[in-house]
């Protein structure tokens, strides 16, 4: 059997094969060297470490140190002492008679009282007591009663009277339609003061101050 006899062709597609080959050879190895002398991701490598994560990439400020502590001190004297409370005076306090009716029927007792004023600016102290209390009952000049005349277990009781406040007696004092007398406050028959329309005044004092006017009733 005769051996086909290779063509130009053939042999020049060989050689281009080799070629090729050798060609890739060739720039396979010079692609190897410059990956190991550029080392292109070294860069790329360094970047991805230093890069830190935005959370940690954000710098924390310091927070700025706030005493808060309250210090301690100790309150300031006043220099402003409490006035004391004076005794009230005779122009400051005004005084009057209260009787419980105008008029009085026969057998009728009148109960008399006092209304203490202060009239002041001021607060002031005054003895209130049984002690400092008088009622007086006259007909023109003629005193017919006095309430001390036969008064039991007098005593006092100093307060303090605001300004402007009024205060009245507890307790009203009776008058028995009689005359009194120190020496005869046991008998049973002293004289007893006329009706049929007489008129008396009523004046009061308290505490050392006297009422600025007398209070009228009359008695049937």
């Amino acid at each position: 059997m005769a051996r086909r006899r290779r063509t130009a062709a053939v042999y020049r597609r060989r050689r281009l094969v080799v070629f090729g080959a050798v060609i890739v050879l060739i720039a396979a190895l010079i692609v190897g060297v410059w990956l190991v002398v550029a080392q292109p991701w070294a860069d790329a490598a360094t970047k991805l470490t230093a890069t830190p994560s935005p959370s940690a990439s954000a710098e924390t400020p310091t927070p700025e140190v706030t005493n808060t502590e309250t210090p301690s001190s100790s309150p300031e004297p006043s220099t402003t002492e409490t006035a004391a409370v004076i005794p009230c005076r005779a122009v400051d306090v005004l005084v009057e008679a209260v009787t419980d009716a105008d008029t009085y029927p026969a057998g009728s007792l009148p109960q008399l009282s006092i209304a203490l004023t202060n009239t002041g600016s001021a607060d002031c102290t005054i003895d209130v007591g049984s002690a400092t209390q008088v009622f007086t009952v006259s007909s023109g000049d003629d005193v017919w009663w006095r309430s001390t005349d036969c008064q039991q277990d007098p005593s006092s009781m100093v307060v303090t009277l605001a300004a402007g406040q009024t205060v009245s007696s507890a307790a009203p004092v009776v008058w028995d339609r009689t005359r009194s007398d120190v020496n005869t406050c046991a008998d049973e028959n002293r004289p007893r003061a006329a009706g049929g329309g007489a008129s008396y005044h009523v004046a009061v004092a308290i505490g050392g101050f006297e009422a600025r006017a007398t209070q009228q009733i009359l008695l049937e």
